[in-house]
C-alpha cells in the first residue's frame, strides 16, 4: 500500500513564544517526501480538487477533528475508514478518552468504522478492548489506545479492500456522546464524591487540569487517591486535613488524599513537601 498524501490541520502557534509548529503527522510526511495538505476549510473546492487529484482508494482517518462534508467524502472509492477511541457506540464526539475515565468505565477501546456524514455514526469494522486500569489518565490511555488503534487499523484494512469484512451498523439505543472538554470541566466541585473527583484528576489530565483555589491562587491537583472515611463525616467538603504527613481533602463522601499538587506560579511537589512548605494548608479549606 502506498501513502498517496496527507491531510492535516494548518499549522498552530505553541509554547510561550507561539512559534509557529508542525504537526507530529506533517513532519513525518514531509521526511518521508509526501505531499501535505492544510486546508482552513474542507468544503472550498479548490481543496476538494487538490484532494480529488490523490485518486486515493481509501482514506484513513484519525483525531482530525472535524466532519468530513459529502463531497470529501465521496472522492475515496471505499470510503474513509475512521480509528475513534472508545468502543462505538459509546462515547461518540470530540472527548471520548477522558469520558469514559469520568464515566468510571473499567473498559474502553478502539473502534475501526466507515465514516457517513453524522457524528461517529458509520458502520463498524473492527473494535479492541482495552482495560482502564486505577493509574490512567487521559494522557497516558490516549498513547495506550493510539498504539493498539493503529495496530488494528493496520489489520481491518486489507480485509476490508478484499471484502471479506463489511461494517456492522451501531447499536442506536445504546449511543452516548461526549462534548469537547472545556477549561471550566476541569473546575473541582468540593460536593462531589471523592471517587468522582478522582477519576476528575485522572480525566482532566494533562489539560485543562482539576484546579481548585486556596488563599486566592489556582491549586492544581496532579494525583490523588481515594480513602473511605466515616470519622470526619459531616465536615464541610473542601477542608484540608492532616493525612500520613501529608493531605487529605473532605468531599460529599469520603476523602481525596492528595499524592501530588501545584500551586499557581510554583513546580508540581509531592503532597508532604507542600505541606511542609506551606504549615497553614492543613485546617484550610479550598473553594
Amino acid at each position: 500500500m502506498t501513502v498517496v498524501g496527507v491531510v492535516t490541520q494548518p499549522d498552530k502557534p505553541a509554547g510561550r513564544k507561539q512559534t509557529l509548529t508542525l504537526s507530529p503527522v506533517k513532519a513525518l510526511a514531509m521526511k518521508r517526501g509526501i505531499p501535505v495538505i492544510q486546508p482552513v476549510a474542507l468544503r472550498r473546492p479548490a481543496v476538494i480538487a487538490a484532494l480529488a487529484r490523490f485518486t486515493p482508494d481509501v482514506g484513513i482517518v484519525a483525531a482530525y477533528g472535524r466532519i468530513l462534508p459529502p463531497d470529501v467524502l465521496a472522492i475515496p472509492r471505499h470510503g474513509h475508514l475512521n480509528v475513534h477511541a472508545s468502543l462505538l457506540p459509546r462515547w461518540r464526539g470530540a472527548w471520548p478518552i477522558g469520558a469514559s475515565i469520568l464515566a468510571g468505565d473499567a473498559e474502553t477501546g478502539v473502534s475501526i468504522m466507515l465514516l457517513d456524514e453524522g457524528m461517529d455514526t458509520g458502520g463498524v469494522l473492527a473494535t479492541r478492548a482495552v482495560t482502564i486500569h486505577l493509574a490512567d489518565t487521559t494522557e497516558s490511555l490516549e498513547r495506550t489506545l493510539a498504539k493498539s488503534g493503529a495496530e488494528l487499523m493496520i489489520e481491518t484494512l486489507p480485509d476490508y479492500l478484499s471484502a471479506s469484512i463489511s461494517p456492522l451498523a451501531q447499536d442506536e439505543s445504546l449511543a452516548t456522546y461526549c462534548r469537547p472538554v472545556r477549561k471550566a470541566d476541569g473546575v473541582i466541585g468540593w460536593t462531589q464524591t471523592s471517587e468522582q473527583i478522582e477519576r476528575q484528576v485522572r480525566a482532566m489530565h494533562p489539560w485543562p487540569g482539576a484546579i481548585t483555589t486556596w488563599q486566592g491562587k489556582q491549586l492544581r491537583l496532579l494525583k490523588a487517591h481515594v480513602v473511605v472515611d466515616d470519622k470526619n463525616e459531616g465536615t464541610k467538603p473542601g477542608h484540608v486535613l492532616a493525612y500520613d504527613k501529608g493531605a487529605a481533602v473532605t468531599t460529599g463522601a469520603g476523602l481525596l488524599v492528595i499524592d501530588e499538587l501545584q500551586l499557581e506560579g510554583k513546580s508540581p511537589a509531592p503532597a508532604r513537601a507542600f505541606v511542609n512548605g506551606y504549615r497553614d494548608f492543613v485546617g484550610s479549606r479550598l473553594e
